[in-house]
């Protein structure tokens, strides 16, 4: 549990509307976990992304606030960490600092792999292999809990790699990602007929296109979902602006702006988990307090987005 002095650390000068006590009682709430369908093995619901701001800060000299966000991450039960080798440095950062604040085997580390040329051009095996090589070599790792073809480049020749390393026992889990709706009836087709653990897609408050068929469809399958960019990037933030999270928010839980975005996500039962990015050990602590307590119902889910959508767009 954090300290005042840590707590008032963290904020200083942010500005935060998250009162003391709300974060030390929620800080006192288990995280949420559930289970991966294909495992049963259980992980928070709530987890942490490196691309967007952690991305950038990773390109600087002073990774201290990243360093930052690792410990309080973990500190605060933490354990899935997303990443790709097109996040610039974070990946090569992340692991760097994982080995430094000994918390590597902590982590649930989940990172990605595509060398396919744009247009649909086809992925040299070699260079994905290498591209792979180079993931444990950052990561530290000699297995790694994740690996997805991003963006569902050249399918067949890269979760082939993934296949016939999660048979040796190199990777412990795979599956396919896509963040573009126009890729939704091939992923579709992945999903039907590819042994997938996990699948990735973009999932928000204003973004809900998954849940007509992709969500569904991997409840039928048993295939885990991880969930990325939750807040539309800053696009949910400048659309609320400075009103106050509605009361009956707060019933469920939903102390923050970031809790009520990720609290709607993540009462959808088919999602594993769901990854925000941030480079803040305060937005690290307020976002693991959307993996905690209650979580909306059907009724609640639905008022969460009629509130939303009478919002003028930013």
């Amino acid at each position: 549990m954090l300290t005042r002095r840590e707590w008032l650390t963290l904020t200083a000068g942010a500005g935060t509307a998250l009162a003391l006590d709300t974060i030390r009682l929620q800080a006192q709430q288990p995280l949420i976990m559930r289970a991966i369908p294909s495992s049963g093995e259980k992980i928070p619901v709530v987890g942490l992304g490196s691309s967007a701001t952690f991305s950038q800060v990773a390109r600087s000299e002073d990774v201290t606030a990243l360093r930052e966000v690792l410990k309080a991450f973990t500190d605060q039960g933490g354990t899935v960490f997303d990443t790709a080798p097109s996040y610039g440095a974070s990946e090569e950062v992340a692991g760097r600092l994982g080995g430094e604040l000994g918390i590597t085997d902590k982590i649930f580390w989940a990172t990605k792999v595509n060398v396919a040329g744009r247009g649909g051009g086809g992925a040299d095996p070699a260079a994905a292999r290498a591209q792979i090589d180079a993931s444990f070599t950052k990561l530290k790792k000699a297995k790694i809990d994740l690996i997805q073809v991003h963006n569902l480049g050249d399918v067949p020749t890269q979760l082939g790699l993934l296949k016939e390393m999660k048979k040796t026992g190199r990777v412990r889990y795979i599956g396919v990602t896509s963040t573009n709706k126009s890729q939704y009836a091939e992923l579709q087709t992945v999903m039907r007929n590819e042994p997938l653990d996990f699948i990735g897609v973009d999932y928000a408050i204003d973004n809900r296109d998954v849940e007509e068929s992709i969500l569904p469809l991997a409840q039928e399958r048993k295939i885990g979902v991880l969930v990325y960019v939750p807040f539309g990037r800053t696009r949910l933030f400048k659309r609320v602006g400075d009103r106050p999270v509605p009361d009956w928010a707060k019933q469920v839980g939903a102390a923050t702006w970031g809790q009520f975005f990720l609290k709607y996500v993540v009462a959808h039962p088919a999602v594993t988990c769901v990854t925000p990015a941030t480079s803040q050990a305060k937005n690290v602590i307020d976002n693991l307090g959307g993996g905690r307590g209650s979580l909306p119902d059907a009724a609640t889910r639905k008022k969460m987005v009629e509130f939303i959508e009478a919002l003028p767009n930013a």
